[in-house]
C-alpha cells in the first residue's frame, strides 16, 4: 500500500438548494483535483442545511435514487480520486431521515457508508438550540473503510466528543479519521480546536476535519476552521474563513512512528469500570 498521498478537505456554505449545494461542491472538488489531491473530503449535511422536517423530506432521497450521490460516484469515478461524501441527508422508504456518510473509491464504488450516531441534541443559548434526535434516525454501527493508504474511520461531527467511538475504530486497525462538520459558532470557538487535537493524540491517527461556514441559514451559521491534525496533535492546515479547500502531503509513515514513540493506546490499563 501507498503510504504517501494529498489530501483536500472542502469547506462549503451549504444552504437550503440542493441543486445550489452539488454546483458548490462539484466546483470545488475540480478544485482539488487540479490541485492534484488523491483523497477528498466535504462537510456534514453536504447537499442540504435544515433541521425542518417536511423540508428534508421533500428535497431528500432515498440513497439508491439520490442524484447528489449519484454526481458524487460519477465525479470520483471520471476523475479516479476517492472521496469521502462528509454527509449527505437520506431517506428510507419509511420516511425516515438519516445523516449519512460515504467513503467512496476511485472507481466510483461505495466503499463504506456511516449514519451518524450521536444526535446533536443541545441548547447553545436561549435564541440557539439544537435536537436532531427529533429529525433524524440515529446509527447503530460503527464503520471503517479501507483506501489505498489505511484504513479510515468515518465519523460526523458532534461524534467527535465521543472519544470510545475512536478507540474502537482504532481497535480494528484505522490510521485516518474522517469528522466532517457543521459545528455552530459558539461551541467552535470554544471547543472544536481542541476536541480535534485530542482525537488526534490519543487514537495516534491523522484527523480529516472538513467544516461547514458561514450564514448557512437565516437560523443557521457554522464556524468554518476547516482542520488536518497531524497524529502527533499538530494543525498543519486550516481553513478559518469562508470556502475553499486546504491540501497537505500525508505520509503514513507518521502514524506507525507516533505510536511506537508514544503508545498511548497500546499501553491503556483501564478496561473496565471501577467499583
Amino acid at each position: 500500500m501507498g503510504k504517501r498521498f494529498k489530501v483536500a478537505c472542502v469547506q462549503l456554505n451549504s444552504g437550503q438548494s440542493v441543486k445550489k449545494n452539488l454546483d458548490q461542491t462539484l466546483k470545488y472538488l475540480t478544485r482539488a483535483v487540479k490541485l492534484d489531491a488523491n483523497l477528498i473530503l466535504t462537510p456534514e449535511i453536504t447537499n442540504i442545511v435544515s433541521l425542518n422536517q417536511k423540508h428534508l423530506l421533500k428535497e431528500t432521497y432515498p440513497e439508491k435514487n439520490d442524484p447528489f450521490l449519484k454526481k458524487i460516484k460519477e465525479f470520483a469515478k471520471n476523475n479516479s480520486v476517492w472521496v469521502v461524501l462528509g454527509s449527505i441527508i437520506v431517506k428510507d422508504k419509511n420516511e425516515s431521515l438519516f445523516n449519512r456518510s460515504y467513503l467512496i473509491s476511485n472507481k466510483g464504488v461505495i466503499i463504506s457508508k456511516y449514519d451518524k450516531i450521536h444526535m446533536f441534541d443541545a441548547i447553545i443559548s436561549s435564541k440557539e438550540f439544537y435536537k436532531e434526535s427529533s429529525i433524524f434516525t440515529a446509527g447503530k454501527k460503527v464503520k471503517i473503510g479501507q483506501t489505498p493508504w489505511g484504513k479510515v474511520g468515518l465519523s460526523i461531527c458532534y461524534d467527535m466528543r465521543f472519544p470510545e467511538l475512536y478507540r474502537s475504530q482504532v481497535a480494528v486497525g484505522a490510521k485516518i479519521i474522517s469528522i466532517p462538520s457543521a459545528f455552530t459558532v459558539t461551541t467552535g470557538k470554544a471547543h472544536w480546536h481542541t476536541l480535534l487535537k485530542a482525537r488526534a493524540i490519543e487514537s495516534g491517527c491523522y484527523v480529516f476535519a472538513p467544516a461547514q461556514c458561514g450564514q448557512n441559514t437565516p437560523k443557521r451559521k457554522t464556524y468554518g476552521h476547516s482542520l488536518i491534525v497531524s497524529p502527533y496533535g499538530k494543525i498543519l492546515k486550516e481553513k478559518m474563513s469562508g470556502t475553499g479547500i486546504i491540501t497537505c502531503k500525508i505520509n503514513m509513515d507518521e502514524v506507525d512512528n507516533i505510536r511506537k514513540n508514544m503508545p498511548s493506546y497500546q499501553s491503556k490499563l483501564l478496561k473496565r469500570t471501577i467499583s
